[in-house]
């Protein structure tokens, strides 16, 4: 704050300089209103920033228009009133009414841009006076309008996919649940492990009986050779 007031001295002073020896005593009062703030993007080109005075006690003689940009250090005389570049900047006038027209607009046109009125026919303290000051803000371009409706549309369709197979997903599990209740599927397991039990009781009970079989056979096997020796033994004698 206290740099832009030592602006506005240094302003003062060169509307003094502007004007030396110009003018006559007189009750001259000049006021000047600015926005505040206005924000642009670089996309529009160009941009128009208002003004507005209301003078009393002053001649009928067109005031001049002066547009001073505001810098962090320094201050840049950009119509004073002639426009320093021509093909950047153009003043409109409409009465009380004054436009700055900024073109070829960038992010570097961002700044604090102050309008000055003065009436050169009068040496009034009051007749000159400056607003105080439009803080212009230039953001970078921004996606265009197909570019950011196809994102709403992918958006949306993601979304509708996401929610229909969560709602597949939640109506199978339930369509599970009907088919095989929870006691169902316990009494179906104990069913299942009561018949591998009875299938493995019934394989013990054959392999038990294949068993002694086999030893049966063994045993008339190993007896046979011994009565063909002692019918042999006894017809010798």
């Amino acid at each position: 704050m206290a740099s832009f007031n030592k602006l506005k001295n240094v302003l003062m002073l060169a509307f003094d300089w502007i004007l030396y020896g110009a003018g006559v005593a007189g009750h001259c009062r000049v006021t000047v209103t600015q926005p505040r703030f206005q924000q642009a993007d670089s996309s529009v080109n160009n941009v128009y920033l208002t003004c507005t005075f209301s003078a009393s006690g002053c001649s009928s003689s067109p005031p001049q228009v002066l547009w001073f940009r505001f810098l962090t250090h320094e201050h840049q005389d950009l119509c004073t009133p002639g426009c320093t570049d021509h093909q950047k900047y153009k003043v409109h006038s409409s009465g009380n009414n004054i436009l700055l027209e900024i073109k070829d607009l960038t992010v570097n046109d961002s700044g604090v841009y102050i309008c000055g009125i003065a009436f050169a026919d009068s040496d009034a303290p009051l007749s000159k006076q400056t607003g105080d000051g439009t803080v212009l803000t230039v953001t970078g371009k921004q996606h265009s309008n197909g570019k950011l409706i196809s994102m709403i549309i992918i958006s949306s369709l993601l979304f509708l996919y996401s929610s229909a197979v969560l709602t597949s997903f939640v109506v199978h599990k339930k369509r599970e649940k009907k088919m095989f209740p929870p006691a169902q599927n316990v009494s179906l397991n104990r069913n299942i492990l009561n018949n591998l039990q009875k299938i493995n009781s019934g394989r013990k009970v054959f392999q038990a009986i294949a068993q002694e079989l086999q030893k049966q056979r063994y045993a008339q096997h190993c007896q046979e050779p011994d009565h063909l020796e002692d019918d042999t033994v006894y017809q010798n004698r």
